[in-house]
């Protein structure tokens, strides 16, 4: 392989949280000549990197500015109130934002809620990032309120979490600069993503049935049959009758019969 025909490497971004391992499994063992390159963005930059073209595709967090992104939605995040693991939220099950009336909640920077209002005390100030936050949930200040996978992704022994059933969810989607067509590698991914098996990728064509070969009849065999041998044996007796009784007739016993019927003639 030339230099001109190695394939292009198709680039995928992905937010914080989001764990493309299986999907990226899969397109190694379909594509395996073409590399995919992976590249963690927080969920303020990852748009600005699709747009860019520095990524040819990436999980994103919704809302999509659809202007000039696709995207497809995939699945719904838990929401989670991330607590230190003797706090009184921790004998719960599932809390609901009034059981943090009165809890400062910190709302970091990179928050990926979308909060018609925070729940909770005011905090002084908003940190930076979301493991900011956690440590300062860890220090004894505070709880934080965030999608389960970053709960996970920031895991640490002295802190737990629990589902708040009345908080805004997070969207996890794919989405892909607009164009049209819709780059191949895009579209394989997209194929990958949407569960699509190898054989049912989009365009390729289908195979039709092929008829049933017709068994072919076994041929008739001339003289074999059991006719052929009744008329052999039926021969074989006739020509044996011939040799018994050589001066014709309808048989042995009709010979026989012939030659005890005549009278001797008497001498004079």
């Amino acid at each position: 392989m030339t230099g001109s025909e190695v394939p292009h490497a198709f680039r995928l971004a992905y937010v914080p949280g989001v764990t493309p391992a299986k999907w990226v499994r899969i397109w190694n063992e379909r594509l395996p000549d073409v590399p995919l390159a992976l590249a963690q963005v927080s969920s303020a930059e990852v748009f600005g990197v699709l747009r860019s073209g520095d990524a040819d595709a990436g999980f994103v967090r919704l809302p999509v500015d659809r202007t000039d992104l696709s995207a497809i939605p995939l699945y719904t995040e838990t929401t989670v109130v991330v607590v230190p693991k003797d706090h009184v939220v921790a004998a719960a099950e599932e809390v609901t934002t009034e059981d943090l009336a009165d809890e400062v909640v910190w709302q970091p920077l990179d928050d990926t809620l979308e909060w018609e209002k925070l729940p909770g005390q005011p905090a002084i100030e908003r940190p930076a990032t979301t493991a900011d936050a956690i440590e300062l949930v860890a220090a004894g200040v505070g709880v934080l309120v965030v999608p389960q996978s970053l709960a996970r992704l920031h895991h640490r022994r002295d802190l737990t979490y629990r589902p708040v059933s009345d908080a805004p969810t997070s969207r996890v989607a794919l989405s892909w600069p607009q164009a049209e067509p819709t780059p191949d590698l895009v579209e394989e991914f997209i194929g990958i993503v949407r569960g699509r098996t190898v054989n049912s990728t989009r365009g390729r064509p289908q195979t039709p049935p092929q008829p049933k070969a017709k068994r072919k009849a076994p041929e008739k065999a001339t003289g074999t049959g059991k006719g052929g041998g009744a008329r052999r044996g039926t021969g074989g007796t006739s020509g044996k009758a011939a040799g018994k009784n050589p001066r014709g007739g309808s048989g042995g016993s009709g010979g026989a019969k012939g030659g005890k019927g005549g009278k001797p003639r008497r001498r004079p």
